[in-house]
């Protein structure tokens, strides 16, 4: 078993580091990246964090999807780092990305697919206009 130490990181940090707006902060969250990509930590990043650095990005920071689609997958792209969910968070990502889809709404549709379901119930069609691949039923 590998006996590298694990840790968790929280949305804050990720918000600290991207931002830059607290150097010391962004710093300690460098070192800890490079920890990972030397092999000293492993970092766990829950799929949860990536669902609230998107919505922190977009609704106080005002960014657009794009740039928070790149900056979102520089830090899963980061050698030593795991996000959960993983083949579902890059799925709702690059919907994100590419379909002007709301992240949510992508992953919900990435989720779908790959379990296998071929529907998406709501009582708010409007949310899922534009996802290809599964039929969204509006009660």
């Amino acid at each position: 078993m590998d006996k590298t130490k694990r840790i968790v990181f929280d949305t804050n940090l990720l918000i600290r580091y991207l931002i830059n707006d607290d150097a010391r902060k962004a710093q300690i969250v460098d070192a800890l990246l490079k920890k990972a990509g030397n092999g000293e930590v492993h970092i766990l990043l829950p799929g949860i964090v990536v669902a609230e650095l998107v919505w922190v990005l977009e609704s106080f920071y005002r960014m657009k999807a794009a740039e928070i689609a790149d900056l979102v997958d520089s830090i899963l792209n980061t050698p030593g780092l795991t996000v959960s969910d993983d083949v579902i968070v890059r799925s709702a990502l690059k919907r994100y990305r590419t379909e002007g889809v709301d992240l949510v709404d992508a992953w919900i549709a990435a989720f779908a697919q790959k379990n296998g379901a071929r529907e998406i119930h709501t009582f708010d069609k409007k949310h899922f206009k534009g996802i290809e691949g599964v039929a969204v039923v509006q009660l």
